[in-house]
């Protein structure tokens, strides 16, 4: 479970559809657009973010937010620059 002050970072995020850089667990790094937030099948929150895949093409991926190590955004804004969330 992530805190709420974690959280109210991802919204600020999906309020402006920032794109970001996701640091996951796993060590994979994800550069998308925050969407939203939500449930995924299992009951866990997710941050919802399209992604830029080698095509070229957009899609839609759920990232559970238990699984962000660091989240950063990739322009200049008023909020913050980069969380961690260990």
């Amino acid at each position: 479970m992530i805190s709420c002050e974690m959280y109210d970072y991802i919204e600020i995020v999906c309020l402006f559809k920032y794109p970001i850089e996701i640091h996951l667990k796993s060590g994979e790094i994800v550069t998308a657009i925050g969407q939203d937030t939500r449930l995924n099948d299992a009951r866990q929150e997710c941050i919802v973010v399209n992604r830029l895949n080698s095509e070229k093409k957009q899609s839609t991926e759920l990232i559970e937010l238990d699984c962000i190590v660091q989240l950063s955004i990739l322009q200049d804004n008023p909020h913050f620059q980069t969380i961690s969330c260990r």
